[in-house]
């Protein structure tokens, strides 16, 4: 089929005015490095800490608000085989950000870090650091392939424009505005593209409601009786060990992102932080509705009157698909092409998140700490630049081998939930954690996980949990195997760091056994220990903007 050259046009003028928008941003940053006190780098990576709070949730709500939030939401709903209620992304990151305001929030902005991992720098050391570095720049790549892979699948339907093209062109455009312009280029498209979705997605749905093809969206047509539920789904004590594990990773997983901690650093005060994820746990939760409205509808629609015909989606492997099959074929060509817009935005306002994410990490934790203690600003700032590229690549090269946006979705929070979540707890909220008891919280976590396998990565399950079972030759675990990991993780840190602190404490061992040098450091001042109001002056910036 030929490719639909209006809506392309349509496309195309909306990613040049991102990237316009992105260039002023990277001038906004140049203005800012001039007049503000802060290091360079320290102001691409968190804005030089003066991100007001509108706009800090609106940059804070588009980045989670991504393709994968917006199609994995609607293949949830959409799926016979789970329904409305396993649409978990709406309460789980309502609760993710309510959380993150409780209890994370607060501890993060007051002692001034650049970056999520600056405390475990602090109480660790380097070596433990750069490790835990690896697990969050594979979720950020995965995150970043999901939601391109949502992208490519979507511009292929509508626009009938190739996947691969599709998926190259978005990500190039994300790359080079993320790359010129840091944290106030991300920050300011954000505005816009989470505009541009909320607009876009509910001025679809009266047109996808009042379809012809819909019927009564309280039950299900005549032609899909032969599903197992209807669009509300069902959930059986033997699933629910699996969504109680998929709630917690979406809720608890992405309290271990550093797109999180970017724009909690970035605000000017503690308070602000708290606001700002407060008011995105309403935002984020508004902006999943339409997503579920598109899902019940498609599961409401007689299929075999739109030009798609019959058999329905599901049947044919194209439930990951459901978001952009239903806004080509149950509403008028105009809006589906603003439904793709949506999507386009939602995937650049996520994904440039993420690229920033890595290379912050990178830059301010192993390249300035580890490898060149000396680097100037300059060569700081070209480092971030460079991260950003070849994250942006190797999600992009990850991308196109993905056929389900929700599998991608779930797996981004995969290791972030198991392995750096409980870290985080720790170091932030437990004083007598150590680096030994961190490492064996490390090993267990990622030993668990690991065994337990992954069928999206070919890996099979060593260790079969009650109510596993065996689909399509493929072990698949109901059990919540992924929080068993996470809370053994935990409590292996805790206990591990109380038994060698007695250890050491009342000499059981010679102190020379020490070999990571923990205790003979215990009586120096730690950064992390000092008042919060002394922290706040020292990191306060004393130019106004």
């Amino acid at each position: 089929m030929a490719v639909d050259v209006p809506g392309l046009v349509s496309v195309v003028v909306f990613y040049i005015c991102i990237l316009a928008i992105g260039v002023w941003g990277s001038r906004k940053s140049r203005k800012v490095e001039k007049k503000c006190t802060g290091t360079k780098s320290e102001i691409s990576i968190i804005g030089g800490r003066n991100i007001n709070v509108l706009v800090g949730v609106f940059t804070m709500t588009a980045t989670w608000v991504g393709g994968g939030y917006i199609m994995g939401t609607a293949e949830a709903v959409y799926s016979p085989s789970q329904g409305l209620i396993w649409a978990l992304g709406l309460p789980a990151y309502a609760a993710n950000f309510l959380l993150g305001g409780l209890f994370f929030a607060k501890p993060m902005r007051s002692k001034c870090y650049v970056t999520m991992l600056d405390p475990f720098q602090n109480r660790y050391g380097k070596a433990f650091t750069a490790t835990l570095l690896l697990p969050a720049l594979v979720s950020d790549i995965l995150w970043v392939a999901c939601i391109l892979s949502a992208l490519g699948g979507t511009m292929s339907i509508i626009l009938r424009l190739s996947s691969t093209v599709s998926i190259i062109i978005s990500a190039a455009v994300s790359i080079v505005y993320t790359f010129l312009g840091g944290l106030y280029s991300v920050a300011y498209t954000d505005i816009i593209q989470l505009c541009f979705i909320f607009v876009s997605l509910w001025l679809c749905v009266p047109f996808l409601v009042l379809s012809p093809a819909v019927s009564i969206i309280s039950h299900t047509p005549a032609l899909n009786q032969s599903y197992e539920s209807s669009w509300v789904g069902h959930l059986e004590l033997m699933d629910a060990g699996k969504w109680v594990d998929e709630l917690l990773l979406l809720a608890l997983g992405g309290l271990s992102y550093q797109a999180l901690y970017q724009r909690v650093l970035s605000a000017a005060s503690s308070t602000q932080a708290q606001i700002t994820c407060y008011a995105a746990a309403v935002t984020v939760f508004i902006m999943g509705i339409p997503s579920v409205v598109i899902g019940v509808v498609a599961a409401s629609a007689d299929w075999n009157q739109t030009d798609y015909g019959f058999p329905p989606p599901f049947e044919r492997g194209d439930a990951g698909k459901i978001l952009p099959l239903a806004l080509q074929n149950l509403t008028p060509t105009w809006v589906g092409v603003l439904g793709i817009g949506s999507v386009a935005a939602a995937v650049m306002s996520s994904m440039d998140s993420a690229l920033l994410s890595s290379a912050s990490m990178f830059t301010q934790n192993i390249y300035k700490t580890i490898v060149r203690k000396q680097a100037s600003e300059r060569e700081l700032q070209w480092v971030i630049r460079i991260s950003v590229l070849l994250v942006g690549l190797a999600g992009t090269g990850l991308a196109f081998g993905g056929d389900s946006v929700l599998a991608f979705w779930i797996l981004s929070g995969d290791l972030t939930y198991v392995v750096i979540f409980p870290q985080l707890v720790c170091v932030l909220h437990f004083r007598h954690v150590n680096c030994y008891g961190a490492i064996s919280g490390f090993v267990t976590g990622l030993l668990l996980r690991g065994l337990s396998g992954e069928p999206v990565l070919g890996i099979p399950a060593v260790l079969r949990y009650p109510g596993w079972r065996e689909e399509n030759s493929v072990i698949v675990q109901y059990f919540p195997y992924r929080t068993v990991a996470m809370f053994a993780s935990l409590l292996s840190i805790i206990i591990v760091s109380c038994l060698v602190d007695q250890i050491f404490h009342h000499q059981l061992i010679p102190q020379s056994w020490d070999f990571l040098k923990v205790f003979k450091k215990k009586n120096e001042p730690e950064e992390e220990e000092m008042p919060d109001a002394s922290e706040e002056m020292k990191c306060a910036l004393t130019t106004k903007f």
